[in-house]
């Protein structure tokens, strides 16, 4: 199994190395399985979420070890990409660790809103100065 690093986003360099698939064959990927979704960054370079990869893994194993042809391996990834229960919050992350982490954060910036809150200034009224 092929091992992600421990990180958010991906450049193209990084995709190819960790996935063994050529950045050209990546790009050509992306115009046919519309699911791969890399963002751009201000230097105009593509940036790879861990979602991206984990599907350009998936995509390299039903082309090249289930011998699928792209219409079959579209079809396939469209049940890899059926969306969570409603009831489960879903950050965008498979990754149980993100969804604390994004959980911390949304505690903490909570907490930080309560401190600008003046309690003498009444509900809702920022502290001015």
């Amino acid at each position: 199994m092929t091992q992600i690093p421990d990180k958010l986003y991906f450049k193209i360099g990084e995709v190819a190395r960790i996935t063994r698939v050529k950045p050209h064959v990546l790009r050509y990927w992306e115009s046919e399985f519309r699911i791969i979704s890399p963002k751009k960054s201000l230097t105009k370079q593509r940036v790879y979420n861990r979602r991206d990869v984990e599907l350009i893994i998936e995509i390299k194993r039903l082309l090249y070890k289930e011998k699928y042809t792209l219409e079959g391996a579209k079809k396939k990834l469209r049940e890899f990409k059926s969306p969570p229960p409603a009831n489960q919050l879903n950050f965008g992350f498979t990754d149980e660790r993100m969804q604390k982490a994004l959980n911390a954060i949304k505690s903490d910036l909570h907490s930080i809103r309560e401190l600008l809150v003046e309690p003498a200034a009444g509900p809702g009224r920022v502290r001015q100065g």
